[in-house]
């Protein structure tokens, strides 16, 4: 009887702490192209060859009378701030950043959309 609560009370133990981790876990994926939302938080407003492009937590989009929808990250783009979980990646012995898909190459104080 006491093996049996002590498997028992490890098997309750190993699946809280993999429960636990699991809601740890966080996957961002970039939304599909053409996805419309009515709302974003804290868009930042870029201009790009005369185009507002909004920019909030790694997405881009564009306004759609009151709505917004998600757009491709257009070439030569550029932003101030990137978040924080963006990827450091060399490739050809350049340093270029990842997030949600789209690749920035540092510029001075800015981040600039490249194609990779």
């Amino acid at each position: 009887m006491k093996n049996i609560k002590l498997v028992l009370l490890t098997i309750a133990l190993v699946g809280g702490l993999l429960i636990a981790n699991a809601q740890k876990t966080v996957v961002r994926v970039y939304p599909k192209h053409g996805t419309v939302v009515k709302t974003i938080t804290k868009p930042k407003v870029v201009v790009h060859n005369n185009v507002n492009f909004y920019f909030s937590d790694g997405v881009w989009y564009r306004a759609k009378g009151k709505t917004y929808v998600v757009a491709a990250a257009p070439r030569g783009i550029t932003v101030r701030k990137l978040p924080r979980a963006r990827k450091v990646v060399v490739v050809n012995g350049r340093k270029l950043y990842k997030y949600r898909g789209v690749w920035y190459k540092k510029t001075g104080r800015n981040y600039v959309v490249v194609n990779v």
